[in-house]
């Protein structure tokens, strides 16, 4: 029977040598781990009958072997090895499956799951990947622009912590860019933390432009490993400033009108299509062959008619690339003759021109006293409804704003001039007497009346219009009077009279009487015609009823006779 000592020291014998010893049917396994998640081993073995216990262990790069975990099948204990970097992270469970937290790097390794008996040692492989996803890609130490037709660095594509390493691809509007000599370069180089043994991935891209670049999106991608397989994660996407020198020069005239007129201002801009655009440029003004040196706008102030010409822009340091714009001045002129206030005597011939200059056509209105007139006026012969206020206007309609008008206040003035009319009433008890007057200033009516008579009514005016008006009387005299109408303004003191004769009334008022009379005796003859007929009717009407009587009566005694006669016969 062997000593308890010789039995250890064949156990161990059998643990040196059972490195080489597999299980039948056992191949290589695989465990894929992210990073940094927990790593989980199962010991892929049988557990046989007689079992003493179960280690793990992992080998070295040189083979020799370090035991990390133990565990009896007995005393169902476990302890682990005193191994630095995989401390307070390994656990064992009874089934013999050993996981590791936190996985690193470091943990790619070819590690053992054995199980051993008191005659064998029996041995499970497996093989630890671990796989970090890097961080995604960003587009740094971009250029500030980029010039055309020059290869110039566009920046690095960077991506950090990966395990193992990836790819860079570089992007230009979604198609992938290929390495071209002299327009497309492509750096690629990669760095591993010593210490966490994770790779960064640096990709620089030099790249010659050209202006269909404008606008266009850049992008880079990484492609790496993980658990799963083959990934790519793409960058944001990066648009940068394309320099490119000015092909063709434009100017403008601001603001923008349809039409220029005296007294605007006007600024000249001069823009070239480059990128970035000339900051300074030389403007050229008519009947001026030397240029002046601006920034990109000129500005005309109080412009007059004769800065109506070309104007030209052109680069400084490229003279032949000129751009022109012509502009017109548009003007208005005006003179009307004669002006302001005019004061002209009644009959007096006055000739009115307005005159028009102007860039083009123009129109002319004008009005009176607010009032548009069909036609320019004319006086040949002046009359008082030709005073007022005169206007003519005149304006370009295709030019906002320019428009010009002058005005004529016309006074006609004339002596007092006076005409009497005198009008009866129907019952020619009255007479109404009317002074009609003419003349301006107005004229100022006095009445004055030489004889008696009632006056009716003292005077009565009509609205002064057009240099006319009238003042009537209505008198109804009793003997002949004088009535005399004074018209005066500051030209002079006009004075009419009119005699009206009392005798006139007296007529009317005899006809009037003798024509009662005529009627009332007229009626009492024809009343007493009427009474005598009635008299001579009543009479002859009475002689008739006695003769008709009469002759009734002899009537009846001849027919009593003619009974007698027949009684006798009888």
């Amino acid at each position: 029977m062997e000593s308890k000592g010789a039995s250890s020291c064949r156990l161990l014998f059998c643990l040196l040598i059972s490195a080489t010893v597999l299980r039948p049917g056992l191949g290589w396994y695989t465990v894929n781990s992210a990073y940094g998640d927990t790593i989980i081993m199962p010991c892929r073995l049988d557990v046989p009958q007689n079992l003493m216990f179960g280690k793990w262990k992992y080998e070295k790069p040189d083979g020799s072997p370090v035991f990390i975990a133990f565990r009896s099948s007995t005393k169902k204990s476990v302890q682990y090895d005193d191994v630095p970097e995989y401390k307070d992270r390994l656990s064992l469970s009874e089934n013999y499956t050993l996981s590791i937290s936190n996985a690193r790097i470091s943990d790619e390794k070819r590690f053992v799951c054995m199980l051993v008996t008191e005659d064998n040692v029996f041995e499970a492989p497996t093989i630890v990947k671990v796989f970090k996803q890097p961080s995604k890609p960003e587009i740094v130490s971009k250029a500030l622009f980029l010039e055309t037709e020059q290869l110039k660095k566009l920046g690095d594509c960077i991506s950090e912590d990966s395990y193992p390493d990836g790819n860079i691809t570089w992007y230009r509007n979604g198609k992938v860019l290929h390495p071209l000599e002299g327009a497309v370069v492509i750096i690629f180089k990669k760095e591993m933390d010593p210490v966490t043994q994770l790779y960064t991935m640096t990709s620089t891209l030099e790249y010659k432009t050209t202006k269909a670049d404008i606008q266009m999106p850049f992008t880079c991608s990484v492609t790496y490993y993980g658990p799963s397989g083959q990934k790519t994660v793409h960058s944001e996407q990066a648009v940068f400033d394309i320099y490119y020198p000015t092909e063709q020069v434009t100017i403008q005239v601001l603001p923008p009108k349809t039409a220029i007129k005296e007294g605007d201002n006007i600024t000249l801009k001069c823009l070239g299509n480059g990128n970035p655009p000339p900051e300074e440029f030389l403007f050229y003004l008519p009947g001026q062959p030397e240029g002046i040196r601006s920034s990109n706008t000129y500005t005309l102030t109080d412009v007059r008619r004769n800065a109506t010409g070309d104007y030209k822009c052109s680069l400084i340091d490229k003279k032949s690339m000129i751009a022109s714009a012509a502009i017109t001045v548009h003007y208005l002129d005006l003179s009307l003759n004669p002006s302001g206030e005019v004061t002209r005597q009644i009959g007096d011939a006055l000739p009115v021109s307005c005159t028009i200059s102007a860039s083009r056509n123009a129109t002319v209105v004008w009005m009176k006293d607010n009032i548009r007139l069909r036609s320019s006026p004319s006086f040949s012969s002046l009359h008082y409804q030709d005073a007022g206020n005169y206007v003519c206007e005149t304006a370009l309609q295709e030019v906002e704003g320019l428009k010009k008008r002058e005005s004529l206040t016309l006074i006609v003035e004339g002596k007092p001039q006076i005409k009497m009319t005198k009008k009866t009433d129907p019952s020619g008890l009255s007479k109404t007497i009317i002074c009609h007057v003419e003349g301006f200033p107005k004229p100022a009516i006095q009445w004055t009346i030489t004889g008696s008579g009632s006056v009716i009514n003292q005077t009565e005016e009509s609205p002064y219009i057009n240099g006319r008006y009238y003042s009537k009387i209505i008198i109804s005299p009793e003997e002949n009077v004088t009535l005399t109408c004074t018209a005066e303004n500051q030209l002079e003191r006009t004075v009419n009279s009119l005699n009206v004769s009392a005798n006139e009334n007296r007529e009317k008022v005899n006809d009037q009487a003798k024509l009662i009379v005529g009627i009332v005796v007229g009626l009492l003859l024809a009343a007493l015609v009427a009474g005598v007929v009635y008299w001579l009717y009543m009479k002859k009407s009475k002689t008739a009823s006695k003769h008709v009587n009469k002759d009734l009566g002899n009537m009846e005694e001849n027919k009593k006779l003619e009974e007698n006669n027949h009684k006798t016969e009888a």
